[in-house]
């Protein structure tokens, strides 16, 4: 099952390499895809976060005022949760569905060169080959290695900036900050992964994030613009008159 799902990541890979007759840009236009087919989930989490970070008193207020009740205080969190439609797993989901093809895609480039023997997986000379890694590059000097470098940095930085940009907003200073020291060490932890990454698994991974992070900001924009008219706009009801309803005259009372 795994092998034919690797197969088929090729498949399509190399489809589109037939199109383009480019390594690389083939991998970009399959990134563009899966993004664009995540993308209703992509909103779904920005929106999910957006809406948590203007709960974030309330979430306080719960924490302080159940601090000796954590059941209670459970409880509450799961309220508030539904109230404002919040669901902790959403910022999870769209990672969990690239790791397979993140991994899938690790194992093609590994085994790229059994699979199409004397084909140059470069992306138009800027990386000399998707197949190798920035450890191998820069054995080989570091003239070689500097495309890789920069697909190291793109792909660490690229993955968590998104979460800095959005804590952002975050008027809690102190979760603001613990979030970023906490990107940050990512970042790093990141680096040390993509040391023996294949180069093509980092120009997937760091144009997904790219993408992503385009993504999240588009829905930012929509969600704080619905919220400024939503605040601007003031509903008066008019009070409605009947103006054809005929008046009743009073009878004249008769003289005795």
């Amino acid at each position: 099952m795994w092998d034919a799902f690797k197969d088929l990541i090729f498949q399509i890979i190399q489809f589109f390499y037939d199109f383009c007759r480019d390594w690389g840009l083939a991998i970009i236009i399959v990134t563009v895809i899966f993004r664009v087919l995540i993308s209703p989930l992509m909103h779904k989490q920005t929106k999910s976060s957006f809406q948590m970070q203007k709960v974030q008193p309330l979430m306080k207020e719960i924490q302080t005022k159940y601090a000796d009740d954590p059941q209670r205080q459970q409880e509450e969190m799961q309220k508030l949760y539904a109230e404002v439609k919040f669901n902790p797993l959403a910022g999870c989901l769209p990672m969990l569905l690239q790791m397979p093809i993140f991994m899938a895609l690790f194992q093609v480039l590994s085994e790229m060169g059994a699979r199409t023997e004397g084909s140059t997986y470069e992306f138009y000379n800027l990386v000399p080959s998707l197949v190798e890694r920035p450890s191998e590059a820069f054995a080989q000097g570091f003239g070689t290695f500097v495309p890789y470098l920069i697909l190291m940095v793109v792909f660490a930085g690229a993955t968590f900036l998104p979460m800095v940009l959005q804590q952002m907003n975050n008027k809690d200073s102190a979760q603001r900050k613990q979030m970023v020291i906490m990107s940050a060490v990512m970042s790093v932890f990141m680096l040390w992964i993509s040391w023996s990454s294949p180069a093509g698994v980092l120009l997937f991974w760091g144009a997904s994030s790219l993408i992503g992070l385009g993504q999240q900001q588009i829905s930012m924009r929509i969600m704080k613009k619905r919220d400024a008219e939503a605040a601007e706009t003031i509903e008066v009801k008019p009070i409605e008159v009947d103006v054809t309803r005929k008046v009743k005259k009073p009878r004249p009372t008769k003289k005795r």
